[in-house]
């Protein structure tokens, strides 16, 4: 009904008995998850079953997984507003997505997958040494982290804003809920719960969007309206590092963004790693582009139809919400209010992002810190059970912590562009690192560090100062000529179309730095870590290729043009063989292996003991700490077995 709008009434509509029951099951059914796959696996308790699901996992609860775990709530909450505020420029995506995927399952997943490691923190100690190792660790620690607090945030400030339920209870609640499932039933309990929260995912969107589109009278007028108005824009091709949002800015820098999330963060590595062969893990790769484009497509058609429901009445101007995310919930109560447990479903989508996400990087977290932070000795002669034990216990210490850091994003505006922000400038050390290794034989330990703490100064410094200086992007124009201030006597009606703030600039470059767009603080911070950790390297004296285990380095140039020239190719191999590298089928399947997948603990499971049937004698990397001592590891086909089986 049109008269009970919250831009007619001043009022938002509130939660009902169904809607309270729809999302109380999500949350109920999510842990019911985690309980049933802690019973029927109370017999398998092993690292590789809790951390890796067996390495046996199906490629369809995979895809999903990998779908969920980054298109949370923040992207659920935060695309439509971004669409409502600015323009659909962030539609651009789809094609740094697929550009992303390609190289994630053509490069990245085919190379870690090779090495048989569980860790991708595994490949920077075959590579640097312990001290990058435990470096990027760190990051990670601190990136998944910021990123859970966001996580918890979003959602229970949907649920605050359409039910007056109390913020920090909701942000409470779902921690507990998700670090309970991701304890007790591990890789195998993430990925089903996953697969189920994204169901409730595309219902959600799906609700939202037909019933939006039918209060507009089709999705064609409400493109319309939003073409008049300026919001349909995806031809700003400016190269001006200052726009927020440009084809080079969402593209380049977006494919930096998604390609550090899928080609080396620990989260998603792991979920491939988690399939029986390669083959099986790049196809739930390219299954997981669907599921992304049609995500980012529904949310930005999403925030079409509402801003044209809004275009009269801004909600933010006319009192009825005080901040851009709750834009999304306000519309959800107004077109589904009167419709009993659709609400429910929506806010129920919106948890499910997060909870996906935040049990996804729970897992992560345990296998970094049990397999790269804790020392190896403390574990060496412990039992599968005990070592399973201390997996689960650091789950829970991950997920207290991180209800404890949700207060602090609470007080960083936009959920997206903050999320983003966070991201880049630790996504951007990170990602450099890991293609300093693998694409640049030369690179040494000492150019690695050096490259990761330049980037992560540098990407410090340009964020804080955006924050300090308080950089926005101006909002397009919005209007309030449609709202009924008699319903709130205690506002002045502003009578106007507020067109865009324009911020007052300083002619200043250091200040222009600060504007740069945040898309592309992922790609700036790789290119910093490669451009200094190359010059570093060759400074304190270049690694020799000839000596770099073939394994380490990945084939870059053949790997995307396979159908290169052989002089070519030869040329740009820098003198590495490639050919052979591996002694078997990295798609075999691990039980027809001929030796122990390292990715089994092996070593720790069996008291220490070294069963690998190949009966290699491989150089040991206890800590060694001069570089004397760790250069022939890298010319040791035989080194990565001993990192492998740390």
């Amino acid at each position: 009904m049109a008269d009970d709008y919250s831009f007619n009434t001043g009022d938002v509509k509130e939660f009902g008995a169904v809607d309270y029951v729809l999302f109380s099951l999500t949350l109920v059914i999510s842990a019911g998850i985690g309980v049933f796959y802690a019973v029927i696996d109370r017999n398998k308790n092993t690292p590789k079953e809790f951390l890796l699901g067996g390495r046996n996992m199906g490629v369809f609860p995979v895809a999903l997984s990998l779908t969920v775990t980054f298109m949370s709530a923040l992207t659920l909450l935060g695309n439509p507003a971004e669409i409502y505020n600015y323009h659909t420029m962030q539609w651009w995506l789809v094609v740094a997505f697929l550009i992303a995927m390609t190289f994630a399952a053509v490069i990245f997943i085919p190379f870690f997958y090779s090495l048989g490691i569980t860790s991708t923190f595994e490949y920077l100690d075959m590579r640097f040494g312990r001290v990058t190792r435990i470096y990027g660790c760190l990051l990670l620690i601190l990136q998944i982290m910021t990123y859970a607090a966001f996580l918890l945030y979003a959602p229970s400030l949907a649920l605050n804003a359409v039910t007056g339920v109390d913020l920090w209870g909701c942000c409470i609640g779902m921690g507990c809920v998700v670090t309970f499932y991701t304890a007790l039933g591990g890789m195998k309990a993430v990925l089903w719960t996953d697969s189920f929260q994204a169901g409730v995912i595309i219902a959600g969107l799906l609700a939202v969007l037909i019933r939006g589109s039918m209060v507009e009278g089709g999705f064609h007028k409400a493109w319309t309206t939003a073409h008049h108005s300026g919001r349909i824009l995806f031809d700003d091709f400016s190269a001006d590092p200052k726009t927020r949002h440009s084809v080079w800015s969402v593209v380049v820098g977006g494919l930096a963004f998604w390609v550090s999330l899928y080609g080396v963060n620990q989260s998603q590595v792991q979920r491939c790693l988690s399939c029986p062969t390669l083959k099986k893990a790049q196809l739930a790769i390219w299954m997981n582009l669907l599921g992304l484009i049609f995500i980012v497509s529904a949310t930005c058609m999403i925030g079409i139809v509402m801003y044209a429901f809004y275009v009269d009445c801004h909600p933010i101007r006319y009192g009825i919400i005080a901040k851009t995310d709750q834009l999304v919930p306000l519309y959800v109560m107004d077109i589904l209010g009167d419709y009993p447990g659709l609400p429910g479903v929506f806010v129920s989508c919106v948890v499910s992002g997060s909870l996906s996400s935040l049990s996804s990087g729970l897992n992560a977290l345990a296998a970094v810190t049990l397999r790269d932070i804790l020392p190896r000795k403390l574990l060496k002669n412990a039992s599968q059970l005990r070592i399973t034990t201390v997996s689960k216990c650091l789950v829970l210490f991950y997920g207290v912590v991180g209800i404890g850091l949700a207060y602090t994003v609470s007080r960083l505006g936009s959920v997206l562009q903050a999320a983003y922000t966070l991201h880049g400038i630790l996504n951007g050390p990170l990602l450099g690192v890991f293609t300093l290794g693998m694409f640049y034989p030369w690179a040494n330990k000492r150019g690695a560090v050096a490259g990761m703490t330049a980037s992560l100064g540098f990407l410090l410094w340009v964020g804080m100062g955006s924050y300090i200086h308080k950089i926005k992007t101006p909002v397009s124009s919005v209007s309030v000529t449609g709202c009924n201030f008699t319903a709130r006597p205690a506002l002045t009606p502003p009578n106007i179309t507020a067109g865009p703030q324009q911020q007052e600039e300083e002619d200043d470059p250091i200040v222009d730095l600060y504007r740069m767009s945040y898309m592309y603080y992922t790609a700036l911070g790789t290119m910093i870590v490669q451009v200094v950790g190359i010059v570093v390297s060759f400074i304190t004296g270049p690694t020799d290729p000839l000596r770099v285990d073939p394994r380490l380095i990945c084939p870059l140039f053949e790997q995307l043009i396979p159908c290169l020239p052989t002089k070519i190719r030869d040329l740009l191999r820098f003198g590495i063989v490639h050919e052979g590298k591996y002694d078997e089928d990295p798609d075999l399947p691990n039980e027809k292996r001929g030796k122990d997948p390292p990715v089994e603990f092996s070593n720790i499971e069996n008291g220490g003991k070294n069963q690998n049937p190949c009966e290699h004698q491989p150089l040991t990397n206890e800590l060694l700490e001069d570089e004397e001592k760790q250069e022939p590891l890298e010319n040791s086909p035989d080194g990565l077995v001993e990192l492998t089986h740390m």
